[in-house]
C-alpha cells in the first residue's frame, strides 16, 4: 500500500505536479496515521511523524514518489455576517470564547461548521446567517505554526516591559 511520509505546504510546491487527489473534511484534515483513500479510490496510508494540520492545496509526499494534492471537502457551514465592523468583532468574539473554529472570509463573513446552538445564539445577537455546503479552511490556532527562530529575520528583543498603575476607577 502506497504510504504518505510527510506534508508540503501549499506555497512550497505547485500543485499542477499533483499524481492525485484526496478530498478531506475540517476534522480529517488533522492526523498521523489513518488508512485513507484518494479521490480515484485507491488507498493509502498517511504515515505522519506527529499528527499535523494540513490544508487546501498541501500536498502529501508518498514515499514512492508523487504528491497528492489536499482538497478541502465541502462540508455543513454557516457564514455569519454582522450589522457593522464592531458587530462582526462582537459575533467573532462570542465564538472564539466557545473554542470554535473560524474561517475569516475575504468579505468579512465568518464561517464556522453549522451548529444549531450556535446559530440561535449568533441569531439572537443579531447576526444574520446563511447555510451552504462549501469548504472549511479555518484559521490555524496561535500556536499552529511555527515560530519564526532568528536565523529567519526575526531577531529583535521580545522583552516587553509594562509598568501598571492601579487606581480605582470611577
Amino acid at each position: 500500500m502506497r504510504r504518505a511520509t510527510h506534508v508540503i505546504r501549499k506555497s512550497d510546491w505547485a500543485s499542477s505536479e499533483a499524481l492525485g487527489t484526496v478530498t478531506l473534511s475540517f476534522e480529517d484534515r488533522f492526523r498521523r496515521r489513518v488508512r485513507l483513500m484518494d479521490d480515484a479510490g485507491e488507498p493509502f496510508l498517511l504515515d505522519l511523524v506527529q499528527a499535523q494540520r494540513f490544508e487546501d492545496g498541501d500536498g502529501l509526499v508518498l514515499d514512492g514518489g508523487g504528491i497528492l494534492l489536499v482538497k478541502a471537502a465541502l462540508e455543513d457551514v454557516l457564514d455569519v455576517s454582522g450589522l457593522d465592523t464592531q458587530h462582526s468583532a462582537r459575533l467573532a468574539w462570542h465564538i472564539g470564547n466557545r473554542h470554535t473554529p473560524v474561517e475569516v472570509l475575504p468579505s468579512g463573513q465568518l464561517r464556522i461548521q453549522y451548529d444549531h446552538v450556535l446559530m440561535h445564539m449568533l441569531e439572537g445577537l443579531g447576526g444574520a446567517m446563511q447555510r451552504l455546503n462549501a469548504p472549511f479552511v479555518p484559521e490555524p490556532g496561535a500556536y499552529d505554526t511555527p515560530a519564526k527562530t532568528p536565523a529567519e529575520g526575526e531577531a529583535h528583543d521580545h522583552t516587553h516591559h509594562h509598568s501598571h498603575a492601579h487606581t480605582p476607577h470611577g
